[in-house]
């Protein structure tokens, strides 16, 4: 029953933010993400102590003013979620657009399949949305929905035009063919993992355990890695899927050595895209909630 009325809720909320003015929809869900985080104290403080670990040069007003940026930008990314299905390549001109296209280009024009670094930062689900819109369909590794209706709904809408999903539940295969068959898949590489799937590493300046997997496949399949975030431009009023340059994963006798030096290029690009935009990050997960053995929980 409760899945059901899950399954409607959402149905009537996309419903009606996808037809409301982009002002008005805006506003409406900023306010419904704002209620939401404060209405949950846990999410407010793992926001607020993530924010005093990794910028603890900030005043706690400045702090205080990323986070509530936060639930706005995560607000706006419900809208676009909810209007997704109205997109077309000509009704978005003005509203999106792509920067590093040729470093896109190049990567997959090599034949061994594009990883993109990806993260919470921005308006992740709008970015392989786009990209698929604009012709270039890609793969994405989520995590399913416990709503099995709900889940089918949600991947339905990201598929649209052409995208497909690989489950982490077992995305190892998956993955694998994709690179071997030269498509490409984003990657999210910014949440808590546990061994054996992450190692630690320094993500602004304290160890977080961070998933392997990405390096490991790249050095394997020679698949190229490429940073990806779609990102709200406050001086151009728009999104914009920013591509960088490709990052070097390391090849050498050393697989681990490898896949671990390769995982730390790659978080300290996260890093450094999160810092030029620390308001659109997912300040409210618990990143750096595992830790070293016999180190106190951060949380």
């Amino acid at each position: 029953m409760w899945e059901n009325l899950e399954y409607r809720l959402v149905i009537a909320v996309t419903r009606c933010l996808g037809h409301m003015p982009r002002g008005m929809a805006r506003l409406l869900s900023g306010f419904i993400a704002f209620a939401v985080c404060w209405s949950f104290g846990r999410l407010r403080r793992v926001g607020e102590r993530n924010l005093e670990l990794a910028l603890p040069e900030l005043s706690c007003k400045t702090r205080a003013k990323i986070l509530r940026r936060v639930y706005i930008h995560l607000g706006w990314q419900l809208v676009e979620f909810c209007r997704m299905t109205r997109y077309t390549p000509e009704n978005i001109r003005d509203w999106m657009r792509t920067e590093g296209l040729e470093h896109y280009l190049a990567a997959r024009a090599r034949g061994k399949g594009v990883l993109v670094l990806t993260a919470h930062l921005g308006a992740w689900e709008l970015s392989s949305f786009y990209h698929s819109l604009m012709g270039y369909p890609m793969g994405m590794v989520i995590r399913r929905l416990d709503n099995r209706r709900l889940d089918e709904y949600v991947n339905a809408i990201r598929c649209l035009h052409g995208n497909f999903i690989l489950s982490k539940d077992d995305f190892g295969r998956g993955l694998l063919a994709a690179m071997h068959g030269g498509k490409t898949v984003g990657i999210l590489m910014d949440t808590n993992m546990t061994p054996p799937q992450g190692e630690f590493v320094r993500f602004f300046g304290v160890d977080a355990c961070t998933g392997t997997g990405l390096a490991h496949i790249a050095r394997t399949t020679g698949a190229a890695v490429l940073p990806g975030f779609m990102l709200w431009e406050p001086g151009e009023r728009r999104y914009v899927l920013h591509f960088g340059p490709e990052v070097e994963i390391p090849y050498t006798a050393d697989r681990a050595a490898d896949t671990l030096e390769g995982t730390r290029r790659c978080t300290a690009i996260l890093e450094s895209w999160i810092r030029r935009y620390p308001d659109q990050w997912l300040w409210v997960h618990r990143r750096w909630k595992t830790r070293p053995a016999g180190e106190p929980g951060l949380y």
